[in-house]
């Protein structure tokens, strides 16, 4: 990623950002609208090209000025992720969000099982989001719904996971997973844990989650949040 002091702030730029762990994407436009306009630019627009869940970190595409135009062109960009999944329990929310809980077999299981299951869950297909997720249910997200004990009618969503490697399998010694995944937008890698362990006849969770690529932009070209807004409070406006 090209980033320096020299930044054309009227044609506007896109900031390829290692989202830190436990900030919500708004969190980090916020910080970044914060640092514009400390430097003058207080009506500058700007907004993230797809949403990273406060418990996962790596690639946020975030859009300034004129390139908030390009949001849902840089949406529609493959993502792939690196996920690290637990079989054997579950959470309410498929994630660490939540308390662990449930008690489901997984000694079961074998390498082979998985790389089966992985290979199954691959391909075009309907895949329902978690309760507690930003989908909207008439004009709602559904975590606030959850939060206040209704229960949200989620509907299942087209998606295509275009592949997903094994790195790191522990069992039989313990019953967690390392998978890489290639997938479309709108697709939830708390709803494939939750599927994989299913598929292994058993129930599984996300437990920490980092986006390697968006679209053409990198996680290894990532800049971390504190040094954008220290190389912002220095930069010069052209």
């Amino acid at each position: 990623m090209m980033f320096t002091r020299d930044l054309n702030f009227p044609e506007g730029f896109v900031l390829n950002v290692d989202k830190p762990l436990g900030w919500t994407s708004t969190d980090v436009v916020r910080k970044i609208r914060c640092a514009l306009e400390r430097i003058g630019w207080r009506r500058i627009k700007v907004g993230h090209a797809g949403t990273l869940d406060p418990l996962a970190t790596g690639v946020l595409i975030v859009c300034i000025g004129k390139a908030t135009k390009r949001v849902e062109e840089l949406q529609a960009g493959r993502k792939e992720y690196v996920a690290d999944m637990v079989l054997g329990a579950t959470t309410a929310s498929w994630d660490l969000e939540h308390p662990v809980e449930g008690d489901f077999p997984w000694r079961h299981i074998t390498r082979g099982d998985v790389e089966l299951a992985l290979r199954k869950l691959t391909g075009e297909r309907l895949q329902m989001p978690p309760v507690y997720s930003a989908k909207k249910m008439e004009g709602r997200r559904a975590y606030e719904m959850a939060r206040e004990g209704e229960e949200p009618e989620m509907r299942r969503a087209l998606v295509n996971i275009y592949e997903m490697e094994l790195l790191e399998c522990l069992l039989p010694a313990e019953p967690r997973l390392r998978v890489r995944v290639e997938c479309s937008k709108g697709t939830y890698i708390r709803s494939l844990a939750h599927e994989i362990g299913l598929e292994l006849a058993s129930d599984g969770y996300l437990e920490g989650l980092r986006r390697t690529r968006s679209g053409n932009y990198g996680v290894e070209d990532a800049v971390e949040l504190g040094e954008i807004v220290k190389i912002l409070a220095g930069t010069k406006q052209i």
